[in-house]
């Protein structure tokens, strides 16, 4: 079994990405600026903010954070991405997620200027990833894609099954994973709440990819010998081994499923350190204007 280092790979690509802003400041080029918005006072929205605006300063990007509390309107919001939208200094942004009840998230994600959609939510997007046009990728499952590219893993024919059929996620996972391209060209089959034989669809997996929000879902009889494993969860449980009284536990039981696998991604320290250096990659295209 050999883990995933998804900590290990960010630092790689951040150090990759530094190195092309500090040779676009010498050659006089414009710094790629991120701004985010955030709404209300989310713990895990106000951690995740805070991490990508920490993940800017160390590649070289400018940065602006832009706070709302959680009365605020969808029309006031509304007004907020329109600005952003004729900011020419600002090459993409995004809304972080998820917002108060009384603002509709489909509208302010297509509210977005898709040529500014650094997190890949706006159905431009989705459509020309669907197309496998050139695109900004989803974070998380570009992250997954990453973290299976640098670790050298065959996905040609391999049957991948993913767990969850989220649009962050899950659907387009799938779609990327469909791809003819590596990493992709996998027969895919995604399960979800409604799912039947769930155990006898993962049974035949190769590639699995946990991402349904459900702590230690995915269980070791659940796992062919050899199996890579993908796990997408980051759910927050009750522990009496941490002093915040909470610890991050992942959709899979790592004790078990581990020992089957030829290779897995542990929670934390897997995929949700990739997710923040997709979305600096997609920064830095937005900056360059190479995509649209």
């Amino acid at each position: 079994m050999q883990l995933i280092d998804g900590k290990l790979i960010a630092a790689q690509i951040k150090q990759e990405i530094a190195e092309e802003v500090t040779q676009i400041k010498t050659d006089g080029g414009k710094t790629p600026h991120l701004a985010a918005v955030l709404v209300g006072h989310d713990g895990g929205s106000e951690t995740y903010v805070a991490a990508k605006v920490q993940a800017c300063e160390d590649v070289g990007f400018k940065s602006t954070l832009i706070r709302y509390e959680d009365n605020i309107t969808e029309q006031e919001l509304l007004a907020c991405v329109e600005k952003l939208n004729n900011d020419t200094d600002i090459d993409g942004f995004i809304v972080q997620l998820p917002l108060p009840e009384h603002i509709s998230e489909d509208k302010i994600i297509e509210a977005i200027d898709y040529r500014k959609d650094v997190d890949g939510f706006h159905p431009v997007n989705v459509g020309r990833m669907s197309l496998g046009l050139p695109c900004f990728l989803s974070a998380t499952p570009s992250g997954i894609l990453e973290l299976l590219k640098r670790y050298e893993i065959e996905t040609k024919g391999k049957h991948c099954v993913i767990l969850g059929r989220s649009n962050i996620v899950g659907k387009p996972a799938a779609l990327l994973m469909l791809q003819k391209r590596y990493p992709g060209d996998c027969t895919v089959t995604v399960c979800h709440s409604r799912t039947k034989n769930i155990k006898e669809i993962c049974l035949q997996a190769d590639i699995i990819i946990a991402a349904l929000g459900v702590p230690e879902f995915l269980r070791g009889d659940m796992v062919k010998e050899g199996a890579i494993v993908i796990d997408v969860g980051t759910t927050r449980v009750p522990s009496n081994k941490t002093k915040s009284g909470f610890k991050l536990t992942g959709d899979v039981a790592f004790d078990e499923v581990a020992p089957k696998c030829s290779y897995i991604t542990p929670v934390p320290g897997g995929v949700g350190p990739m997710t923040i250096v997709s979305l600096l990659k997609n920064t830095l295209l937005a900056g360059k204007k190479t995509i649209f």
